[in-house]
């Protein structure tokens, strides 16, 4: 299971930008039944807020809301992710909290964590797939 992150859906979405292509294509190998995939609330919010701010609060919604069932079920943290996260949080100085969250969760499960963010690479034991890498699309399968 990947657990995907803002930084993917913004790019897949967006305009011309080298990461553009590696992001879109996990989405469509998602899409397909090629890749299984979640993500959180959290982040199909932050991904509508992005976009809103860019392309209009319609536009925002209609593709926040293609991603909200794309990639359902949408993963619930728990408790524990919190507690988790919040370790990370003190022990990180990339990391904001809603991304340990992210972190937590996907590091408990031993689920790979699709992100571009950099900051996620200080976690250990995180699998992080980095649409910048060269390998990216080998990693998809």
């Amino acid at each position: 299971m990947i657990l995907i992150d803002t930084t993917i859906l913004v790019y897949a979405t967006g305009t011309e930008h080298a990461l553009r292509a590696p992001s879109r294509a996990l989405i469509d190998r998602v899409a397909d039944g090629r890749v299984s995939a979640t993500t959180t609330v959290e982040v199909i919010h932050e991904f509508a807020h992005v976009r809103a701010r860019r392309l209009g609060r319609s536009d925002a919604a209609r593709q926040a809301r293609r991603f909200a069932i794309g990639l359902a079920p949408l993963m619930r943290p728990d408790a524990q992710d919190l507690s988790d996260a919040l370790d990370l949080l003190e022990a990180s100085s990339s990391l904001g909290s809603f991304d340990s969250v992210l972190a937590a969760r996907a590091r408990r499960r031993g689920w790979e964590l699709a992100s571009a963010d950099r900051g996620f690479a200080e976690v250990a034991t995180l699998e992080v797939l980095d649409p910048a890498s060269p390998n990216f699309l080998e990693r998809l399968g």
